[in-house]
């Protein structure tokens, strides 16, 4: 039987998704061990997936009795993500210097000295994540500039609880998330654009909207994307 196994976050709620051949969605919650699990069959999209669980979002909090925040050991087995895509993590404890390869695009291998404990796994991905964002939101800034007549004097990079970004209209900097890693390439942009309109409008109002509506047309789609993975 063919399993696609990944998880997906509605509503501050985890949920385990599994893909198999079968007819009908399956929806299992788990008190003892504080977890939400999902059965879909292979033919049923993303869309339709997320509108049958927040149905169920009220039966799901009634029933759910422990917290449902993904606990990450950083050991072999585990699935992390990474630009909009899940990957197996395999832990490999040798003499080596600390790095993190992605391997048949399935694999996220992490080498590093025996003795690790979960903590210096966690900083080495949330470094790694980091590097990559450092990499990729300059090009972003940079492309969106001139196209929103804005100029952004600063910005930063920091995990954030609640927000994907935020914006110092006055001091013209913005903050993005570090967990926007884990999410594709098109979410991480909405993002940035999304700051960086508040440098034109500090508010969520239809100005901001429009605005949104002219530069990104697709960016509610984008959104709901980005608020999929956990």
């Amino acid at each position: 039987m063919q399993l696609i196994n990944y998880q997906i976050t509605i509503d501050e709620i985890v949920i385990e998704v599994t893909r198999k051949n079968i007819k009908n969605i399956r929806l299992v919650i788990h008190r003892s061990e504080g977890r939400v699990r999902i059965s879909v069959p292979l033919h049923v999209d993303d869309e339709i997936l997320r509108q049958f669980v927040v149905k169920k979002i009220p039966w799901i909090k009634k029933n759910h009795s422990k917290p449902s925040k993904t606990e990450y050991l950083f050991i072999s087995g585990e699935i992390h993500y990474f630009q909009g895509k899940s990957y197996l993590l395999n832990l490999t404890e040798r003499d080596c210097k600390p790095k993190i390869e992605i391997r048949d695009d399935s694999c996220l291998d992490i080498y590093l000295p025996p003795g690790s404990d979960p903590d210096k796994r966690k900083s080495l991905l949330l470094a790694w994540y980091k590097q990559y964002l450092e990499y990729s939101i300059p090009e972003y800034i940079k492309y969106w500039e001139p196209i929103l007549n804005v100029q952004v004097k600063k910005w930063g990079i920091k995990l954030m609880k609640t927000r994907w970004g935020s914006c110092n209209f006055r001091d013209r900097r913005i903050w993005l998330n570090l967990e926007l890693a884990k999410h594709a390439p098109q979410c991480i942009e909405y993002v940035v654009v999304h700051e960086m309109v508040h440098l034109l409008e500090p508010n969520h109002g239809s100005k901001f909207i429009a605005l949104m509506d002219q530069h990104l047309p697709d960016w509610r789609i984008i959104k709901k994307q980005l608020n999929g993975i956990h």
